[in-house]
């Protein structure tokens, strides 16, 4: 239970998606991050807690996509609450003070001769970020970094190899109808739910039917060359063809796709090994997008509005042209690999029931 959980040492969580969940861990004597990300979205769910626990509380964005990003951050969450009727103090407390008290945070302060970061905003309505400073040193202004760049040697560890299509094929237990363990994801939310659905089978393999929402979910080692592909099925996604690839895998890093066929899944995850390391979508006609993430497969070593744009195309073909109805599908995408939040994802190794902690027969 929660007074358990804190008694070990746990003092923050950023992972309550429910108010009555957050008050429990409160009053174990936790702190709660409400969090606003691209996937993961819980700020209308707990951010009524505001009036009797702001001391309490603190915002997060967890992971957030880079278009996103452009348009604000902690900011962002400050202008929704105000603008909400919450006491304007109570809120900047939550997103300026309980941190820097929580983590102890070396920021300084407002005096001469004690260098402090800080940032100045339009008004305390909006909350637009005019300049941001650093030691006392300003590094932003109306949007643009001051800081200058150092190109450094790119860091990664990408052993994966193209594989065939071939290679996702699942023999199914029964050659003519099947009841498998279906991972169902939801829009705005980490945690999934374990479904026992019929798979169609044809020549004694299991099936995706796009028809149904029943999509193949591959993950692929990354670090072991040569590595057989972990192949299991997800219904949410809502890909009415094509398919997805990401080397974005919490928490191991591993290449994670989706997909509505083996050759569209095959070849969104060849672009991923081609790039070592990136986001892929694949759809009809050879249509594809690539987003190349050199810096460990994770990140790009392009200046920041350029990356938002190439992301932000490459979402819009897999809304648009694909069909996911997803906030975000590659961010979902990414967390269909994170075993500690249940209730069952994929692991290079197999599926995984996160309630049981066992891996699934």
């Amino acid at each position: 239970d929660a007074a358990r959980y804190a008694s070990a040492g746990i003092s923050t969580d950023h992972e309550c998606f429910t108010a009555a969940e957050a008050r429990d861990k409160l009053a174990a004597g936790m702190k709660i991050l409400i969090r606003e990300g691209s996937a993961a979205r819980n700020f209308d769910a707990l951010i009524e807690l505001v009036p009797q626990h702001y001391e309490q509380l603190m915002f997060c964005s967890d992971d957030k996509h880079p278009d996103t990003l452009l348009l604000g951050h902690i900011n962002q969450l400050v202008q929704r609450a105000v603008a909400l009727g919450y006491s304007v103090f109570d809120v900047l407390q939550m997103a300026c003070l309980n941190p820097v008290a929580h983590y102890n945070l070396p920021v300084g302060q407002l005096r001469v001769g004690d260098p402090a970061d800080f940032i100045l905003v339009d008004n305390l309505t909006d909350f637009q970020v005019l300049s941001t400073y650093l030691d006392g040193e300003l590094v932003a202004q109306n949007g643009e970094c001051l800081l200058p760049t150092t190109a450094v040697a790119v860091l990664n560890n990408f052993h994966a190899q193209p594989l065939e299509a071939a290679a996702l094929a699942l023999p199914a237990k029964n050659p003519h109808y099947t009841t498998y363990p279906v991972i169902e994801c939801f829009d705005g939310q980490l945690i999934t739910a374990r479904r026992d659905l019929p798979v169609s089978v044809a020549d004694g393999l299991l099936q995706p039917d796009p028809a149904q929402d029943i999509l193949k979910l591959v993950v692929l080692n990354r670090y072991t060359p040569g590595a057989a592909p972990a192949v299991a099925f997800i219904k949410g996604f809502g890909l009415r063809e094509g398919a997805l690839a990401s080397s974005v895998g919490h928490d191991s890093h591993n290449i994670t796709a989706v997909g509505c066929d083996d050759a569209s899944l095959a070849r969104a995850i060849n672009l991923v090994v081609a790039a070592q390391g990136g986001l892929a979508a694949v759809g009809p006609g050879g249509a594809a997008h690539v987003l190349p993430l050199p810096v460990a497969g994770l990140m790009s070593d392009q200046p920041g509005p350029a990356v938002a744009a190439a992301y932000s195309a490459l979402d819009d073909f897999a809304k648009t042209t694909l069909g996911s109805g997803l906030q975000a599908p590659f961010m979902t995408l990414s967390f269909m690999a994170l075993l500690v939040i249940p209730s069952l994802k994929l692991s290079d190794k197999g599926l995984f029931d996160g309630e049981n902690f066992a891996f699934v027969a």
